[in-house]
């Protein structure tokens, strides 16, 4: 797998639907080293001269793909056994147009393993065409914000610098009445290469899966 193609979709509908394909470079590789800064935003990314307004409260939809163009609902948005989490994280700039997302970073979405349904994260962006729901809670103060949006595909992590990590940001500008300001976490820094979420054999997992990063911030 090589790269993800990411759209940040607004509702209500008024808002029409904003693709960001131009944030990603066609042929990403993995991020592997949690030391580096590419965990941020990927490899090879770079601000843009465009930012999309969202009113607190609202939902984004961020989708991801395995392929560049690749959207068709009929195939799997990420497949080749890629398992894992799929979390969402935000991080207030003073400008999303030029923030490389050295700041730091609260998590408001997380799906990891479910024992129950032997689903992973992975698993759900498959089951509803790449696509997944997050609501931007509504007490957060308005200004600039990074969304990063990630997967990590587990099939290889059993072996230090074998997890895959796969992801993304989006600019987005907040509105609202909020005040809240969460603390938050740095990357590098928020992983280590040893966490028990990162360094894992999914085929012989006992136990719960522990996502990795801070817990999610709801506001």
């Amino acid at each position: 797998m090589k790269s993800f193609i990411s759209v940040l979709a607004f509702a209500p509908a008024v808002f029409g639907h904003s693709t960001f394909q131009e944030l990603w470079v066609d042929g990403n590789s993995p991020v592997t080293s949690v030391s580096s800064n590419d965990i941020r935003c990927n490899t090879g990314t770079r601000p843009v001269a465009s930012s999309c307004s969202v009113v607190a409260g609202q939902t984004i939809t961020v989708e991801m793909h395995a392929q560049p163009g690749d959207r068709v609902c009929s195939k799997e948005a990420i497949g080749g056994n890629h398992y894992g989490p799929v979390m969402v994280y935000m991080s207030k700039v003073s400008s999303s147009k030029t923030d490389v997302g050295s700041g730091t970073w609260f998590k408001i979405s997380e799906e990891g393993y479910n024992s129950a349904t032997k689903k992973w994260g992975t698993d759900s962006l498959n089951s509803n065409c790449g696509k997944r729901d997050v609501v931007v809670p509504a007490s957060l103060a308005p200004g600039d914000y990074l969304v990063r949006a990630e997967a990590i595909a587990l099939h290889a992590a059993q072996g230090s610098g074998g997890a895959q990590f796969y992801m993304t940001c989006y600019q987005v500008t907040v509105t609202g009445s909020g005040t809240a300001n969460p603390t938050g976490v740095k990357f590098p820094g928020a992983y280590n290469a040893n966490d028990p979420g990162i360094k894992i054999n999914i085929y012989q997992m006992s136990g719960d899966y522990k996502i990795p990063g801070p817990a999610v911030w709801t506001g």
